[in-house]
């Protein structure tokens, strides 16, 4: 299978589509069946093979045009379920390891949350509390008061740089710079809008998140997420990598599908996601966290619950002047829900170029999903790949 695969990422970087990788045999223990009584839709591997890219590329399967390759993995006592399809390296013609690192993006702000709620907890945070209190001098004297509540809720109304860092020109040209902590905030911008009034979801409230932890700790955001999460739940795949642009370890590459072929995109200086995107992880590690987290083991009850409470009476920020139109707001602190059929989904997206992700359960733990697809072209929306997994996992 791997001489195969390898014969297929040959033919598909010269405009051709081969055979795809195998998905790997299921863990020890890892059922389809239901190990309790569940309401949930049961699975079936025929459609998760499929929604994964398991079959023939003639057949829908990996690698296609959107992607080159992915990794499911599905656990809880609704059933279990795992695979990989694609290719994970074009120049060894591997496969797309079952539990490989990859840039888990956006999915960074739970973990960013998570800490920031423990702080609340702890009496160094206060939800009220202002940025101008903690961070005197950072914005302009003529901003509205901004509270943590609001930067962890993404109602806050900063802007950000505005880098065009998911598209193709600007990450080749820029992939390796470094960005100091906070400068990622435009500053020189007033709040789009009086801040709790709407929901804007963004990098930007989680930059900010991310400097209130550092003030009122003394450490780097680095530390804390590893101090307070990484080491105390054993998430041995998982890095905050500062600086460093390699992903450590066994990964499926990302690519960038040119006119020239593919073009590897894994390595990158994640500083500029920082606090709001930058961790990496594996599909067990984030597994364990969702568990712990659900469980009240990582957060607190009382600031648990305000990751499953999306603020009342807000919409979503859309930017024009007709709230009649406004979507729902759809965000908890760092978590958000997802609808999927009738059932209600918690977790949280995320991406980077090479990689779209996700990770959500339902709120008793009972299934739970993580994924990750190595998509071909950065910066677009949800991969079609990445919905069908979905549907297949929950649905």
């Amino acid at each position: 299978m791997r001489k195969r695969a390898a014969l297929a990422v040959t033919v598909v970087v010269t405009a051709a589509l081969g055979v795809p990788a195998a998905a790997s045999a299921q863990p020890a223990r890892c059922r389809l069946e239901p190990s309790a009584p569940t309401t949930l839709p049961a699975l079936s591997a025929t459609r998760l093979a499929a929604a994964v890219g398991d079959v023939p590329v003639a057949q829908g399967g990996l690698p296609d045009a959107e992607a080159s390759g992915a990794l499911a993995q599905i656990r809880g006592t609704a059933g279990c379920w795992q695979g990989t399809a694609g290719i994970g390296d074009v120049r060894t013609g591997g496969d797309v390891p079952q539990n490989g690192r990859f840039r888990i993006g956006s999915m960074t702000k739970v973990f960013t949350a998570a800490v920031a709620l423990q702080l609340v907890a702890e009496g160094s945070l206060d939800l009220d509390g202002t940025v101008q209190q903690y961070l005197p001098g950072f914005l302009p004297a003529d901003f509205p008061a901004i509270t943590v509540r609001h930067v962890l809720t993404y109602t806050s109304g900063l802007n950000g740089i505005g880098v065009p860092h998911k598209t193709p020109a600007w990450f080749f040209e820029h992939r390796y710079d470094h960005w100091a902590d906070g400068s990622q905030i435009d500053v020189t911008k007033p709040p789009s809008f009086t801040p709790g009034k709407y929901q804007r979801y963004g990098n930007v409230d989680y930059w900010m998140a991310g400097l209130l932890i550092q003030k009122v700790t003394g450490h780097s955001w680095e530390r804390e997420v590893h101090d307070r999460i990484i080491e105390p739940l054993g998430l041995r795949g998982t890095t905050t990598p500062g600086d460093d642009p390699r992903i450590p370890g066994r990964y499926s590459h990302g690519y960038e599908a040119t006119d020239a072929g593919w073009v590897d995109v894994s390595a990158a200086n994640p500083s500029l996601q920082w606090s709001a995107a930058a961790i990496i992880s594996t599909p067990q590690d984030l597994d364990r966290f969702m568990v712990a987290l659900f469980s009240g083991r990582v957060v607190p009850p009382v600031q648990l619950d305000l990751m499953f409470t999306i603020p009342p009476g807000t919409t979503t920020y859309d930017g024009d002047q007709d709230d009649t139109n406004n979507p729902a707001a759809a965000y908890g602190m760092g978590l958000g829900a997802f609808q999927v059929g009738p059932l209600t989904v918690w977790g949280k997206t995320g991406d980077r170029p090479g990689y779209a992700n996700a990770m959500g359960a339902t709120r008793d733990l009972t299934r739970r999903l993580v994924f990750s697809v190595n998509t071909l072209h950065m910066g677009g929306d949800q991969p079609v790949r990445a919905r069908q997994i979905i549907g297949a996992a929950f649905s």
